[in-house]
């Protein structure tokens, strides 16, 4: 071939494709980032999109409250990487230059999570709140994951102060807990007011396991006031079934095998899925 016309020809691709004859920018730039299954305790994705991606050893992403960061795919023009949300609200990522500076960043909402008690009285929806108390929150929906609460009773019910449950099945057959008991969370902000949920423990305070309760009414003698008087940790609500709440609260009762405040009737659980 005539090299003289070969050079321009050279010249020309080069041209069309900088980075393979050296020449150009090839600063990485993201231009864009998506989220996707933001929910609390689970694992999120995270996709970044933009230019020169796959030469981005300068690059990183700080995404705070999120653990476990992988990546998992990398392009020219797209990166993408998990990791497990461990907070709700407002859950800011960036994207870091090799000098540390922010050259791209974008705020996601993480919402709280909700679990659907389906009882044999109707539903109830609770909201969790595990900035107040994680240790609370994240029990209660290892519970919750692996079906414990499926078929047990409401097994104590107090008119005008409480509906307990989470430790019984059919016939008042007691359900231990499957998991180590839990630090009290009591003094975290939280009130035992009506609607609230909250952990059910013996005289220990660091006893809680499975057992939770609500309460039907105001109960701030429930509440932390001091070392000597922990009170019980608040660690949800009620957002849908206050209802159903108030209808299981009136359920009469009697004392069975010298155990006060049980229903005449069993009240299920029948199960607890996490819904959100």
């Amino acid at each position: 071939m005539n090299t003289l016309i070969l050079k321009p020809i050279i010249a020309l691709f080069c041209l069309a494709m900088l980075t393979a004859c050296g020449g150009g920018d090839t600063t990485p730039t993201v231009t864009d980032i998506q989220g996707g299954n933001l929910s609390y305790g689970r694992l999120a994705q995270f996709e970044f999109f933009g230019t020169y991606l796959d030469k981005s050893a300068g690059l990183s992403a700080n995404i705070p409250n999120c653990t476990e960061q992988t990546p998992i795919y990398i392009s020219p023009t797209q990166q993408v990487l998990r990791c497990t949300v461990t907070t709700i609200g407002d859950l800011n990522v960036q994207v870091l230059n090799g000098a540390g500076a922010v050259i791209f960043s974008k705020t996601f909402t993480v919402p709280a999570p909700q679990v659907a008690l389906v009882t044999s009285m109707g539903n109830i929806v609770v909201e969790l709140n595990p900035t107040a108390a994680p240790l609370s929150v994240n029990n209660f929906l290892k519970y919750v994951q692996n079906g414990f609460y499926s078929d047990t009773l409401f097994h104590r019910i107090i008119a005008g102060f409480v509906v307990q449950g989470g430790g019984y099945t059919s016939g008042f057959v007691v359900q231990p807990g499957l998991l180590a008991a839990i630090p009290l969370e009591s003094n975290n902000g939280l009130s035992n007011l009506r609607g609230t949920l909250a952990m059910a423990r013996t005289a220990d305070p660091n006893s809680a396991t499975s057992q939770f309760y609500f309460n039907l009414a105001d109960n701030l003698s429930l509440d932390y006031r001091d070392a000597n008087s922990p009170g019980y940790a608040v660690f949800g609500k009620i957002v849908q079934g206050l209802d159903i709440m108030d209808l299981i609260g009136a359920v009469a009762t009697n004392t069975l095998n010298g155990v006060p405040d049980v229903p005449v009737t069993d009240v299920l659980v029948k199960t607890a899925l996490r819904i959100r």
